[in-house]
């Protein structure tokens, strides 16, 4: 009897300690594909766990608008709330980040923080105004959907896509973008237990999460490490490391390891290139610079093709990825501290490729040619010759006399063919 009330109690004891939790999500990051995985493992485990809430502390200057949808359909279609928090105080959840936040069972903002500019942005493309409107108008609609069905300032929600308004923590309080002002996540629960919430299915739900314990849900390492790659900057920079490093291993075969090395980067660089924005006219450019680049080694041009090709690295890079905001850019700077190494490296590795090719064999067969030797016999036209040490067959095309020295043209198996020295 004791023992079936001692397991009854450690079945509801861990009964209670699973459901009884509020699950933490730091995103701090651009959104993109990576970024929305770890959203929805995240409000699964929470489902899984069947927690109270779900937390999901937001700081991003924004990003693409698919991986954007993605978090988006995942938060509202969760089983559990979810209270997006951008802070803490200095952050901001601009762009992308504020159809984030206007997603959320409970939005709220840290003092000293901001949201909003959410006009939808093209870079590098340039779009007529019809195709400009349709893309506006498409989402401002679903700014306008998602503010209506969480009950908050449709107009006000509505003007950070059309006029790319900005709103600071009080703003957005006052106009009811926001449900309330939190310094941290404690103070958040606190203010949202008791409160009754509207899911976005129509149903309702009572929050329960005041000194409910808080369980951290970190990124896996495969994670982090793709969520690095995904930086455009990152990406570009593995892409030419890789791309030298294969260089490297063609001009000198058998080295192996840059052969090993440049193979993976250039994989890790084409894992994130081809989840971003990706320009792939833009990699013409690069192509085409290492290609000066061999040019400049085998002909003498003081340094015009070196520079055409750095040049086209650098254009390459800055137009690579087509990134809707800054932070999704190669920047400048990264492409041009890049580039000018690069291209050094890979003229001098050239150059000493060309050179190489350019010496006489110093070993093997061919090394023979040219040396002198002297005629042991009378070469008629078959005799013996003394070579470096060593006693060779030999054939002449004229008579050689006994002693005379002769220099080798060519060698043929075991058998060199000589003339008169």
């Amino acid at each position: 009897m004791t023992k079936t009330i001692l397991a009854a109690a450690f079945v509801l004891f861990t009964a209670t300690s699973l459901t009884a939790d509020v699950v933490h999500v730091v995103l701090d990051d651009l959104i993109h594909p990576v970024s929305a995985e770890f959203v929805g493992r995240a409000l699964d485990h929470a489902a899984q766990r069947k927690s109270d809430a779900v937390v999901l502390e937001l700081r991003t200057p924004g990003g693409l608008e698919t991986a954007m949808r993605e978090i988006v359909e995942k938060i509202i279609r969760s089983e559990v709330p979810v209270l997006v928090w951008v802070g803490p105080s200095g952050s901001r959840a601009a762009s992308a980040g504020f159809f984030i936040l206007q997603a959320a069972d409970v939005a709220a903002m840290a003092p000293g923080t901001n949201t909003g500019a959410a006009h939808p942005v093209i870079f590098g493309e340039k779009l007529d105004d019809i195709m400009k409107m349709k893309m506006q108008n498409d989402s401002a609609a679903f700014m306008r959907s998602l503010a209506l069905r969480r009950g908050r300032n449709v107009a006000a929600a509505e003007s950070g896509v059309r006029e790319a308004k900005s709103f600071t923590e009080d703003e957005a309080l006052a106009q009811r973008v926001i449900d309330v002002v939190a310094g941290n996540v404690p103070s958040l629960l606190r203010w949202a237990d008791g409160r009754t919430i509207k899911r976005f299915d129509g149903k309702t739900a009572v929050l329960h999460v005041a000194n409910k314990p808080i369980v951290n849900f970190e990124m896996t390492l495969k994670q982090r490490l793709l969520s690095w790659i995904m930086d455009p900057n990152v990406a570009y920079i593995l892409l030419s490391l890789g791309m030298i490093a294969v260089w490297a291993e063609f001009n000198h075969p058998g080295a192996i390891l840059p052969g090993v090395v440049g193979l993976i980067a250039i994989l890790l660089a084409g894992f994130a290139l081809n989840l971003l924005p990706t320009r792939y006219a833009a990699l013409s450019l690069i192509v085409a610079a290492f290609i000066l680049f061999a040019l400049e080694a085998k002909f003498t041009s003081y340094g015009v093709l070196g520079a055409g090709g750095v040049i086209c690295m650098i254009l390459g890079a800055v137009m690579l990825v087509d990134g809707p905001i800054p932070e999704m850019r190669v920047k400048l700077l990264t492409a041009a501290a890049v580039s000018v190494p690069i291209g050094v490296i890979a003229v001098f590795l050239m150059t000493l490729a060309l050179r190489a090719h350019k010496l006489p064999d110093a070993t093997g067969s061919n090394a023979m040619v040219g040396k002198l030797g002297v005629a042991r016999t009378l070469l008629n036209p078959h005799g013996k010759v003394f070579v470096q040490g060593e006693l060779w067959n030999a054939t002449a095309k004229a008579e050689i006399p006994e002693g005379s020295a002769v220099r080798i043209s060519s060698v043929e198996g075991l058998t060199v063919h000589v003339e008169q020295g």
